[in-house]
C-alpha cells in the first residue's frame, strides 16, 4: 500500500463530513468563544492516541500473537462494516445528546480516533514495519485534512447543507466499502500464498 492510499483509506475512515453533525451537536451547549478551543483540544487528543497505535500496535500484535493475515483480513471486514454504516445510517446517531463541554469522549474517541482507525494504524505498522515514516506523513496527512474540516465544520454545514454532506459522507462509504474489500483480498492472498 501505498504512503496516499494509506492516507487517504485513514481520512475516509476517520470520516470528518460524516461527524460533522455530531460534532455541532456535541458542541451546541459549549460557550461561542470556547469551541474552536475545545475543538483543537479534542483533535490534538486524537492524533496522540493514534500515534501511540501507530507505534505500540505492533507489540500489541506481537504479545497477542496475530498474523499480519489474520489482522488483514479482519481490518478488511471490520472496515467494510464501517463503509455500509456510512452508506446506511441508523437513525438517532451514536452518541444522543451532550450536556457541557465534551472532553475526550465521544469527541477524540471513538468520534475521530475510534476503533476503526486505531485498528488501521495497527494493520499499516504490522504490514510494513519498515515505512514507519511513511505511515506516519499518511496519518498526520489525514488527521490534517479531517481537522480543517472538522473546524469548518459550521461554515461547510450552512454552505453544503444537510443533504449534500449526507450524499459525501456515503460516496465515503462506498469508497471505504471498496477499499476494505481489496484489504479482505490481499490479506486471504498472503495466507493462501504460503500454503501453495
Amino acid at each position: 500500500m501505498s504512503t496516499v492510499s494509506a492516507g487517504l483509506l485513514l481520512f475516509l475512515i476517520m470520516d470528518p463530513l460524516g461527524n460533522i453533525p455530531l460534532f455541532l451537536a456535541l458542541l451546541r451547549n459549549v460557550k461561542q468563544e470556547r469551541r474552536r478551543l475545545v475543538l483543537v483540544r479534542e483533535m490534538l487528543i486524537a492524533l496522540v492516541v493514534l500515534f501511540v497505535f501507530l507505534f505500540c500496535g505492533q507489540y500489541l500484535l506481537h504479545v497477542l500473537q496475530l498474523k499480519q493475515e489474520s489482522v488483514g483480513i479482519a481490518g478488511g471486514i471490520v472496515l467494510f462494516l464501517i463503509g455500509v454504516r456510512m452508506i446506511f445510517p441508523q437513525q438517532g446517531g451514536v452518541f444522543g445528546d451532550s450536556e457541557g463541554e465534551p472532553f475526550i469522549v465521544p469527541m477524540a474517541i471513538p468520534g475521530v480516533a475510534g476503533p476503526s482507525a486505531m485498528a488501521a494504524v495497527m494493520l499499516l505498522a504490522n504490514s510494513n514495519p519498515g515505512r514507519t515514516v511513511d505511515w506516519s506523513v499518511a496519518l498526520f496527512v489525514a488527521w490534517f485534512a479531517t481537522a480543517l474540516i472538522l473546524l469548518s465544520s459550521t461554515y461547510l454545514y450552512r454552505w453544503l447543507g444537510a443533504s449534500v454532506l449526507t450524499a459525501l459522507e456515503r460516496l465515503m462509504g462506498m469508497l471505504l466499502v471498496a477499499l476494505s474489500v481489496q484489504m479482505f483480498l490481499d490479506g486471504i492472498v498472503a495466507y493462501v500464498q504460503p500454503l501453495r
